[in-house]
């Protein structure tokens, strides 16, 4: 099936998941037009249908809960329960149960598209299936403040970032969730004074998923937290499984130290954001072994989420074990190769979005 056709059919199901932003989809065609990296991170229902196909060596390996989505741009920051800064995976939309060598090979993929890579590709897979390893190993949360404070200097929030994050708050428009999300929501702010709801247009693969945030004033400031629109993996849709959403299941697994308000109501996430709670932002840092140590520590938080899955330790690592050399550099440059495909399908023949195609 051509890339156009699996797109219009993963809309349709969609649209009988959620109430969509027609808007927000036509704004993700757009940006899908961009380069083959934005593309991948848009598109990992596609992902799902195919990479079974292109790596068939890959599909018998153990399944565990795994995330579905990853990418090099699906790690941030959060504050734990301790108020700890914390870096890892957070975005679990697609969280399902996936043989376990597809969320290496989409890492190592995404960095091999990054725009701006600054590492060989071979290098890049193995350095990411080391830290992997160690994750295994040694499965534990990134915790900022102590053995991973080297990478702080990626994540700080400068006062620049500080002022457009709330200029950007302020700008949101006014919107009316759900009784049950604006419930929710008021929920999560406790005590603080509700100011307003307003809507937000965020992310990549999510766009078109209503998001609903609440400004609240608290103890001399504002807070804000958001509630998104969750549905069913991709991952499902493209293999025609049932079952609830695995987000939170992930999200808060025994390896990781999570955002204690993060929450999920009525098939919508609720989560805090805020200038700390933000994506790794690699534009202005381009040195290689900088690079290098980034990918080694992807590797090492996508191992630990794994590690969590009961008895699935010992069966990757052996499962590993029988692998050749340079496995995971040969599937990341199959897919990478079918990803430029698709995207160059995509340039060429999407049609302008106007509101009746929504409906088509």
């Amino acid at each position: 099936m051509t890339f156009q056709r699996d797109n219009a059919a993963f809309e349709r199901w969609l649209r009988s998941q959620c109430k969509v932003v027609e808007a927000d989809l036509a704004h993700k065609h757009e940006r899908m037009q961009k380069d083959a990296f934005t593309f991948l991170r848009a598109t990992f229902f596609r992902w799902a249908r195919r990479i079974e196909k292109l790596c068939p060596k890959l599909k018998d390996a153990p399944a565990v809960l795994s995330v579905g989505d990853t990418h090099i741009e699906n790690y941030g920051t959060w504050r734990d329960a301790e108020g700890r800064l914390v870096w890892g995976i957070n975005d679990f939309d697609e969280a399902a149960i996936i043989p376990y060598p597809f969320d290496l090979v989409r890492l190592a993929t995404s960095a091999r598209l990054a725009p701006k890579a600054r590492v060989a590709h071979r290098m890049a897979a193995a350095t990411i299936l080391e830290g992997y390893r160690e994750g295994l190993a040694k499965p534990a949360p990134s915790l900022l403040d102590e053995e991973e404070s080297w990478m702080r200097p990626y994540v700080v929030c400068t006062d620049e970032e500080r002022r457009d994050f709330w200029h950007e708050v302020k700008d949101y428009p006014d919107a009316k969730p759900p009784p049950r999300v604006a419930s929710a929501l008021r929920g999560n702010l406790k005590k603080a004074r509700l100011v307003r709801f307003a809507s937000r247009v965020k992310g990549g693969g999510g766009l078109g998923r209503p998001r609903y945030v609440a400004i609240a004033q608290w103890r001399g400031g504002l807070i804000v937290r958001e509630a998104k629109a969750l549905v069913p993996s991709a991952w499902n849709w493209a293999h025609d499984l049932k079952g609830a959403p695995l987000f939170l299941k992930l999200a808060t697994g025994e390896f990781r130290a999570p955002d204690p308000h993060l929450d999920m109501s009525d098939r919508f996430i609720i989560r805090r954001i805020a200038p700390d709670q933000r994506k790794l932002d690699l534009s202005n840092r381009t040195g290689p072994r900088l690079r290098l140590d980034l990918l080694w520590a992807m590797g090492f938080d996508l191992g630990a989420v794994h590690a969590a899955t009961g008895g699935a330790k010992a069966k990757i690592e052996r499962d590993l074990d029988g692998r050749k050399d340079g496995w995971l550099h040969g599937a990341a440059k199959v897919a990478a190769g079918d990803v430029r495909r698709d995207f160059e399908e995509w340039r060429k023949v999407r049609l302008p979005w106007t509101p009746d195609a929504a409906t088509d």
